[in-house]
């Protein structure tokens, strides 16, 4: 949603600024998400050893 907002006014104004902080929020959200996926993915690995030393 801010992604949208601040391409919008970037094309209605031409403000060179406007576009980096919708630069800035996308890179952001994709650091986010690789640590996001990071972490399941570890919770995921270690969750996975302790299974198997119970059975």
């Amino acid at each position: 949603m801010i992604k949208q907002i601040a391409w919008n006014t970037f094309k209605n104004t031409g403000n060179i600024d406007t576009f980096l902080e919708l630069k800035q929020v996308m890179d952001i959200e994709q650091n986010m998400k690789a640590e996001n996926y990071e972490t399941i993915k570890s919770e995921r690995d270690n969750n996975s050893g302790k299974n198997s030393i119970r059975f």
